[in-house]
């Protein structure tokens, strides 16, 4: 019987899904040239979405102002999915029902991020396939209405992100919301690498994720969600490393690095469980949810020398087994 690693799983899964994973050769190729195996996969899908994107304007959180909002019209705003009216006091502060989302609850600028997270890094993958001009001209576009101009950019912090009517008008568990930003970050520093950014796109976004990285490191509810040990810390963690690659932060790097693997043995249960994510009204949902953040944890921060993926606790905890 074949047995696999988890990364094995992961990339050979994808060989069974395309009808060639019951060759050995299909999956020889796909593990020593993984991204020509996916850019032939994907390459119509993503042309389709790209050409579909260059029809649709950037947004940002300013073209949709939130009412209930502690901040201004460029503050992000969110408030806590859980959190409903308590029926004994209709008028009081929202009370915490785990697991269950409050449709009525505001969403927009969290869906407008989630926008921007699909469409950019679409145009410059389509960029990155094609090199026509006006996919990475579309994706400059989003990333100056976010993070340059004036008059639409969402400044950088999330000092209103999940509130809570009568409680908070903003907590820390917000900063999980921007974990959106994550692919953005990456698609701007393969247009930057490739060439396709201006120098004034590429330092206005880079000026942006310094300032929002500097205020994830620095203020309280960056600290706190930092020190969560469940998926809000994994996904500060991503974001954290992310963020510095893009600022070019060696330090931030490296000390993200270590704090991922610090990080295994309060993650990860020996028989490979996930004990935080376990206990939470979607254990299954939340499992996987904590498996994507470490495993792109593990893509982002691994080098030559230094790959996370086989990366092993004493006890064999790790990402591999």
């Amino acid at each position: 019987m074949l047995s696999f690693t988890r990364r094995e799983f992961l990339s050979l899964s994808t060989a069974a899904i395309a009808g060639l994973g019951s060759t050995n050769r299909g999956a020889d190729d796909i593990l020593n040239h993984p991204r020509k195996f996916v850019e032939t996969l994907e390459r119509r899908r993503v042309l389709k979405a790209a050409e579909h994107y260059l029809h649709e304007q950037p947004e940002t959180i300013v073209f949709k102002p939130a009412s209930r909002s502690a901040g201004g019209l460029h503050d992000y705003f969110s408030e806590a999915d859980y959190f409903w009216p308590d029926s004994k006091n209709p008028d009081g502060p929202y009370i915490n029902r785990d697991g269950e989302s409050n449709p009525g609850n505001f969403n927009t600028h969290r869906l407008l991020l989630i926008r921007l997270s699909i469409q950019a890094p679409a145009l410059a993958a389509a960029w990155v396939l094609t090199k026509r001009q006006d996919f990475a001209a579309h994706a400059a576009a989003h990333l100056r209405a976010w993070f340059i101009e004036p008059a639409t950019r969402m400044n950088p912090d999330l000092q209103y992100a999940q509130a809570v009517h009568g409680v908070s008008t903003g907590r820390s568990y917000g900063i999980i919301d921007t974990l959106h930003l994550v692919e953005v970050a990456q698609a701007a520093v393969v247009l930057h690498n490739g060439g396709a950014l201006s120098e004034p796109d590429w330092l206005g976004t880079r000026n942006w994720f310094t300032e929002y990285l500097g205020w994830m490191q620095t203020s309280e509810p960056g600290r706190k969600e930092r020190d969560a040990k469940n998926n809000h810390g994994s996904c500060w963690l991503l974001q954290a490393a992310a963020f510095a690659m893009l600022t070019g932060d060696d330090s931030v790097v490296r000390e993200c690095r270590g704090r991922f693997k610090s990080t295994i043995p309060t993650q990860i249960a020996p028989d490979g469980s996930f004990p935080l994510e376990l206990v939470r009204t979607k254990p299954y949902g939340y499992s996987l949810f904590e498996l994507d953040a470490l495993g792109m944890l593990a893509h982002v921060l691994s080098t030559g020398p230094d790959n996370l993926w086989d990366y092993t606790q004493y006890d064999g905890r790790g990402l591999a087994n």
